[in-house]
């Protein structure tokens, strides 16, 4: 990944340490097992509980909000894309996240927040959550991806403050 665009649309909280949150980026994605061929671009919208009520219903037909909607425009074989184009298009709840930060043991807005970004990625690597088995991995991997992200020193206030 070259790097990050990020809109941010919520008022709630804080917006996020530009360069922080593109060194996470970036090491989330190689923990993803995204292509690091070439440098495509992950675009994220950080959105309201409204917006994203929106953008669930326009784009996925899906009623009320939700913590992340993804987006990913590899090519199943290899990605046939150019240097600089956008790849992954992520939008990301934080309201949603203060939410769940606050009702999960060991959990908080920062790490939630960042846990809905590593989803959203390890949906772009083709992991899935519909049925109990994907499920069941998916968590795996978004603990293993956290997890050496955290052993990096990656520190989730500090990306995503507020707290």
């Amino acid at each position: 990944m070259q790097k990050i665009q990020y809109k941010w649309k919520n008022q709630s909280h804080p917006k996020p340490h530009r360069s922080k949150l593109q060194n996470f980026a970036v090491r989330a994605a190689h923990y993803a097992r995204l292509p690091e061929e070439f440098g495509w671009v992950l675009s994220v919208e950080f959105v309201n509980d409204n917006i994203m009520a929106k953008r669930n219903w326009d784009l996925l037909g899906h009623e009320g909000t939700t913590d992340v909607i993804t987006f990913c425009y590899f090519d199943d074989e290899f990605p046939e894309m150019l240097e600089g184009e956008t790849a992954i298009e992520l939008i990301v709840n934080p309201d949603a996240a203060e939410r769940e930060g606050a009702k999960r043991k060991n959990s908080s807005y920062a790490r939630e927040t960042a846990l809905y970004v590593v989803h959203g990625l390890l949906h772009s690597a083709g992991e899935d959550d519909l049925d109990p088995v994907s499920r069941k991995r998916m968590r795996r991997r978004e603990r293993e991806v956290l997890a050496a992200l955290e052993k990096e020193g990656f520190v989730w206030q500090e990306i995503f403050p507020g707290e």
